[in-house]
């Protein structure tokens, strides 16, 4: 059973990610909106909060680094 930090920490993401999502749409660059959908659809998949915030902190420091 996932813990209550677990569920919060994957809805933050999950927002920041829907934020990325339409950015990318908005500005027609793929790099936020895959990082975006990602973002939205990887916490339903970590069991682990550790790994769920490693993960997140990349995906959101990805689009800054690569231009696409």
């Amino acid at each position: 059973m996932a813990s209550t930090a677990l569920l919060l920490w994957g809805v933050v993401f999950s927002s920041i990610g829907l934020g990325f999502f339409i950015y990318g749409k908005r500005q027609q660059r793929l790099s936020p909106l895959f990082c975006g959908l990602a973002l939205m659809v990887f916490p339903y998949f970590v069991a682990s909060l550790p790994l769920l915030i490693t993960t997140a902190a990349l995906l959101m420091a990805l689009p800054y680094f690569v231009r696409i």
